[in-house]
């Protein structure tokens, strides 16, 4: 479940791997609450019988088996789903649920971006990305023992790395007060991002959404090229940061809703140069692997893997 869309599907996981995922689907309207958004999805597509085990992916943190959705306003909670009919149920932040799943990606599922270099087996991963907010969460690796960890690692505190930055830092500073990671590496955070650099520049900005903004970037427009080049340098410091952090040795996988429509623009981005520029410790991420996940189906097949695993 991220910010923007509820995405369901039935995921049968009795067989081998690959396991089958059947009846997606993908609800973007404003339901008042989750439970109504579940009840929509059985009604469009009722299945032949209701899946013993909920496992839902919620863009925000959980605590306890209730969680709130961050961007959405929604509270769901393990009971509730119970009571709708299910036999076992578990709540998973959305990026947890891409821990769970990182271990089970192969090749096809990853796009490099930067060098192929090939990473430690059985390191750690870190998982992160930008979509409605930031998600950040890493599959600790050691001793042949996996745990996927959440975290809430895209409200920490944005650090410039250049004076450009510094810049844009200060300015939103003054219209907001603190300047988390989320506040520019997300959908709103490329718009807060392009409209203070153009009036840095002593230019009125003009009302463009994340979208226009990546694809007038991808045109070649000068204003919206310098806001997503600033976006993708300091999405590639962020991602060396959280590397040294979560000691990834194992990769940095990145996920989230706008990555993968602006691929080809992050790779010839500052991007890795910026993951690598860690002063020191350079030569520590620079045997690091970047890759895209490009599986659409990634959210579910993490969250079908949370679900046989913990759920009760």
């Amino acid at each position: 479940m991220g910010g923007t869309h509820a995405r369901f599907a039935v995921v049968d996981t009795s067989g081998p791997r690959p396991w089958r995922i059947q009846d997606r689907q993908d609800l973007a309207e404003a339901f008042p609450t989750f439970i109504d958004a579940l009840k929509s999805y059985f009604a469009r597509t009722p299945p032949k019988s209701k899946p013993a085990v909920a496992a839902i992916a919620v863009a925000g943190p959980v605590n306890a088996g209730t969680a709130r959705f961050t961007n959405r306003g929604w509270e769901i909670s393990e009971s509730d789903l119970k009571q709708f009919g299910f036999e076992r149920a578990i709540l998973v932040n959305d990026f947890e649920a891409l821990a769970f799943a990182a271990e089970v990606l192969v090749e096809k599922d990853l796009a490099v971006i930067g060098p192929d270099v090939k990473g430690r087996d059985e390191g750690t991963i870190t998982i992160l990305g930008p979509g409605t907010g930031f998600g950040v969460s890493c599959l600790a690796r050691y001793g042949g023992r996996s745990v996927p960890m959440a975290t809430e690692g895209g409200h920490m505190g944005f650090a410039p790395g250049n004076e450009a930055e510094l810049a844009a830092l200060q300015a939103m500073w003054k219209q907001t007060g603190r300047v988390s990671v989320e506040r520019i590496l997300s959908g709103s955070g490329l718009e807060n991002l392009y409209k203070t650099l153009e009036q840095l520049a002593a230019r009125e900005p003009r009302a463009l959404s994340a979208a226009d903004i990546s694809s007038q970037a991808m045109q070649n427009e000068a204003g919206c090229r310098a806001a997503l080049t600033m976006f993708c340098s300091i999405f590639g410091a962020v991602a060396g940061d959280l590397a040294l952090a979560h000691g990834a040795r194992g990769g940095v996988y990145i996920a989230g809703g706008i990555t993968q429509k602006i691929q080809q623009f992050l790779i010839d981005s500052p991007f890795r140069k910026r993951f690598e520029d860690k002063g020191r410790l350079s030569s520590f991420v620079q045997a690091i692997p970047t890759k895209l996940i490009v599986n659409a189906d990634v959210a579910m097949i993490g969250a079908a893997r949370a679900g046989v695993t913990i759920a009760s």
